[in-house]
């Protein structure tokens, strides 16, 4: 006969177990790291940073493609082309890094 692990028994890291058997994710490892209510302020103020860094990426981007179609197909791309590229790459994820928190 197999014994089961009992709501009334804790497990060997506390955690809850679900009627599955899994261990439940709210107190775990994994557990989300929500912010309290006093950093609202700072979510908000992350929030216009991300959009104000879209608006440029948008920008930026905007203006490679009128670079881009200026030039020759046969030309090599310039190097102020090629920085703007980076310059977009680099503040992308800038904005996915944020994004993530």
């Amino acid at each position: 006969m197999r014994l089961q692990d009992s709501p009334a028994q804790g497990t060997s890291r506390g955690s809850k177990r679900r009627p599955d058997g899994s261990d439940d994710a709210s107190n775990g490892p994994n557990a989300a790291n929500f912010p309290a209510n006093g950093s609202k302020a700072m979510l908000e103020e992350r929030q216009k940073s991300i959009r104000k860094d879209v608006e440029r990426l948008y920008d930026l981007a905007a203006q490679l493609k009128t670079e881009v179609e200026k030039t020759d197909s046969t030309t090599i791309l310039s190097l102020a082309m090629l920085k703007k590229a980076e310059e977009i790459e680099k503040l992308a994820r800038q904005i996915k890094d944020r994004a993530r928190g």
